[in-house]
């Protein structure tokens, strides 16, 4: 029996990150503020539903702006009880929005004191990350450093293809979806917006410049190349869900790339 055991291969230890209780904190604030979009969403759908079993139909094309807020509250309701209803909503969307800019504003507050603040501000030269989001992302990955390779990161985020292999035959299918539902979903909203020739515009030149040279230099390469890759992809007939699906997998390895260049910037 001690000769079976001595001769048993070694047990491969995976390194788990475990975050502190500040960072679990960051985590609680940046979730709060989804929550309270979701709540906007639910609320403003609401209203929608109700201005159209009363046939009530924006002539224009962009929802909630500042011509559609003047447009809902041009609008005359003929039953008083219908009218209560509308204002209450409207009343809720308006509290809903306040609440998103008092989390938005408290994160504003609490990065410059956090462990990660300085990827934060690297993060936030890619184009279709802001402070808001770089800041979720990283409370929901954590210290990226503990990722070896890009292609660890993508398989984390669930963003690499799932196999089912038998045999000889290897069948590949959807993306796998493991991992932090919250970090992918951030990922791919940004993805969008790499349909878009590279540029920055003035709104995002002080956050670029705010990066050190070489993030500047990954973050414009990301933007060339992404920007390459989503209208290839469209042009060859993918569907739009597909092409940014890929594009967010490519943007997480800019992302790793960044993460790393900030972590071996840092002084001994």
């Amino acid at each position: 029996m001690e000769r079976s055991l001595n001769s048993a291969r070694p047990l491969t230890v995976t390194a788990v990150w475990v975050p502190d209780a500040r960072h679990e904190a960051m985590r609680d604030l940046t979730r709060a503020r989804e929550a309270a979009v979701d709540d906007l969403r639910g609320k403003r759908q609401q209203v929608m539903s109700l201005l159209l079993r009363l046939g009530r139909r924006y002539p224009g094309k962009r929802t909630w702006s500042k011509a559609y807020m003047g447009w809902l509250l041009g609008q005359k309701i003929e039953h008083p009880e219908q009218r209560i209803v509308f204002e209450e909503m409207l009343l809720a969307v308006r509290q809903a929005r306040e609440r998103i800019a008092r989390l938005e504003q408290a994160i504003r507050a609490a990065v410059p004191d956090w462990s990660l603040a300085e990827v934060v501000t690297a993060l936030m030269a890619m184009r279709g990350l802001d402070l808001v989001s770089a800041s979720a992302f990283l409370a929901e990955i954590g210290d990226l450093s503990r990722f070896r390779t890009a292609r660890e990161l993508m398989g984390y985020l669930g963003l690499v293809p799932s196999e089912h292999s038998t045999g000889d035959k290897v069948k590949r299918s959807g993306i796998t979806k493991a991992g932090n539902r919250r970090a992918r979903r951030i990922l791919v909203e940004c993805s969008w917006s790499y349909r878009h020739p590279p540029r920055v515009g003035k709104e995002k030149l002080a956050k670029v410049a705010a990066a050190p040279r070489a993030v500047q230099e990954i973050a414009w390469k990301a933007q060339s190349r992404l920007c390459a890759r989503f209208r290839a992809l469209a042009r060859r007939g993918k569907r739009p869900t597909v092409v940014v699906t890929a594009i967010a997998r490519e943007l997480s390895g800019f992302v790793w790339a960044i993460s790393r260049e900030v972590a071996t910037s840092r002084p001994a």
